[in-house]
């Protein structure tokens, strides 16, 4: 059954995570009103109602005044809409030429921005409901009357959310924003991991395979693979008696044809089956499916997926603003507070790349990127387009300074100190003033730190 239930579930947590979700629930919401609102009422006439004199003031005397300020209304929503949002896109191309255009999507989905959508499209078609449905006898009804006054109401609505849409969306794009935005979403897939990674099924272990021993399945669609259900691999491998290899690296983009993963049998290959050959189309039709269900493909980037998106993207959006059309070291130092942060979360958490069984033998394994891997890519590409300035020097090395306090190994001590005499060399390439030289020398030994930093003798 939930094999059944497993390739709808994830069409519907795709529809449900769309840019189009909510304005499209708020705009049937909306429209339904406005059928309802075009229906015949059980209103009693406005003259037999107490204070009848307030609803006789209400109702609408001619046919045309109510479809006149319908009208009205309409045109003035559709071109709110259109100047909202055209500006919007303006905002954001500035944006993403800024700092990079991956994070364009990111201010697109808000929640808050899709809420005003709704309401904007949802107003319109209740608009439009009400226009396009005639009214019946000789002058509007009471219930149609108020399905007017509602319109109107609806508008002004639509007008606060204006407002508060250019607000937030002129906030959003705030490098302060930008950042904290970016940093917050990696930080939750840090803890994601770290939570995943506390069960007593996962663990780092050296996992040997003889790739002529095992079966091959090779990728049937092309995509970025950032998502793989391990328990349900797990179960399969269990129930199967074999252990899977993944070939491939959680965020890794996959080409058709490409081998995806290889199927190890410790108790022999099955009936029918060949070591080092591909997996039965076949003989094991449904095993291969269900292989296949485990992993999720996406057509960019999911920081909440992973966090090294987030790393990547924070060190993007620091060489984007150290590029000579913006040179803007400010954000790219603001960049690298977030990264120090992130890094240093990351150095602690467990790394795991396999999932064990109950007796503790290994049933699927998989690649894990190093915390040194990560360094690198965060860190090299800043100090490569940023040695030039001694600032953002300054920062790299204030960077591994902060790094080497929390609570680092002494491998990853290590490490450090390797990036940190690379960071010093180009720092000190840059001494070509008194005024300089001294400024550098106070900036080697300020602060405290576990790293070994000379005292450069001019």
């Amino acid at each position: 059954m939930n094999r059944w239930l497993q390739q709808p579930l994830m069409w519907l947590r795709t529809w449900t995570t769309s840019i189009a979700y909510l304005p499209s629930m708020l705009a049937m919401v909306y429209t339904l009103l406005g059928l309802i609102s075009v229906m015949p009422s059980g209103l009693p006439d406005p003259s037999s109602l107490p204070n009848s004199d307030f609803f006789e003031a209400l109702t609408f005397k001619q046919h045309d005044t109510p479809r006149t300020l319908l009208a009205a209304l309409v045109g003035g929503l559709i071109s709110l809409m259109v100047f909202s949002f055209t500006m919007v896109m303006s905002v954001l191309t500035q944006a993403g030429a800024q700092f990079s255009h991956k994070l364009l999507l990111g201010l697109v989905t808000e929640r808050h921005h899709q809420l005003v959508l709704g309401h904007y499209l949802g107003s319109l078609l209740f608009l439009l409901v009400n226009l396009m449905v005639p009214n019946t006898g000789d002058s509007p009804t009471l219930w149609r009357s108020l399905a007017v006054y509602l319109g109107v109401l609806m508008m002004v609505n639509c007008l606060g959310m204006f407002v508060y849409f250019i607000h937030q969306v002129s906030q959003s794009v705030q490098i302060n924003a930008v950042a904290r935005r970016l940093s917050g979403r990696t930080r939750l897939s840090l803890e994601r991991l770290r939570q995943r990674n506390r069960d007593d099924g996962f663990c780092e272990r050296v996992v040997s395979r003889d790739d002529d021993q095992c079966q091959l399945l090779r990728a049937r669609r092309r995509g970025y693979i950032q998502q793989v259900d391990f328990s349900a691999l797990r179960q399969l491998a269990i129930k199967h008696d074999m252990v899977v290899h993944l070939d491939f690296a959680l965020g890794a983009f996959i080409v058709s044809g490409m081998p995806l993963m290889r199927i190890e049998w410790p108790n022999g290959l099955p009936e029918g089956a060949t070591a080092g050959e591909e997996l039965d189309e076949e003989q094991q039709a449904e095993l291969i499916k269900n292989l296949r269900a485990a992993l999720g493909y996406l057509d960019g980037e999911s920081v909440e997926d992973l966090h090294e998106h987030g790393l990547t993207q924070l060190m993007e959006v620091a060489i984007k603003a150290l590029s000579p059309g913006i040179n803007d070291p400010g954000t790219a130092r603001l960049c690298m507070h977030q990264l120090t942060e992130l890094l240093s979360e990351r150095m602690s958490v467990p790394l795991c790349n396999c999932c064990v069984d109950d007796h503790k033998a290994v049933r699927v394994s998989w690649q894990m990127e190093s915390f040194a891997s990560l360094l690198y890519r965060s860190i090299t590409p800043i100090l490569h387009y940023g040695r030039d300035d001694l600032s953002i020097c300054l920062a790299l090395l204030e960077l591994l300074k902060t790094l080497s306090l929390m609570g680092a190994q002494y491998g990853h001590l290590v490490l450090l100190q390797q990036h940190a005499d690379k960071v010093v060399e180009a720092i000190l390439a840059q001494a070509e003033f008194e005024v300089d030289r001294r400024f550098i020398e106070h900036g080697l030994q300020a602060g405290h730190h576990r790293l070994n930093l000379p005292s450069p003798q001019w």
